[in-house]
């Protein structure tokens, strides 16, 4: 499962996609598009950030079902090797 959302940008409306475990009440995150600080907070009267939390708290609420019902472990990735030219 994907566990990330999806945050609109206020300012250049550029659609990006963070970490629902990171976005917890107080993180701040640079879009990638136009460098604006996005502040993500429960109170925001940004839209955009109120509906990506939302959706990072749904998320969550869901991982951690999964995980508590013995859901599929994490695998983690593999490097890549590096290239030498």
């Amino acid at each position: 499962m994907d566990d990330s959302v999806q945050v609109c940008c206020s300012r250049c409306r550029n659609v990006f996609r963070e970490r629902a475990r990171r976005m917890q009440s107080g993180y701040s995150r640079q879009c990638p598009c136009c460098e604006v600080v996005l502040f993500f907070e429960e109170t925001s009267p940004d839209k955009n950030i109120k509906r990506a939390m939302t959706s990072a708290r749904a998320l969550r609420k869901v991982l951690r079902e999964m995980e508590a019902a013995g859901g599929p472990s994490k695998v983690k990735a593999v490097p890549r090797a590096r290239r030498s030219y």
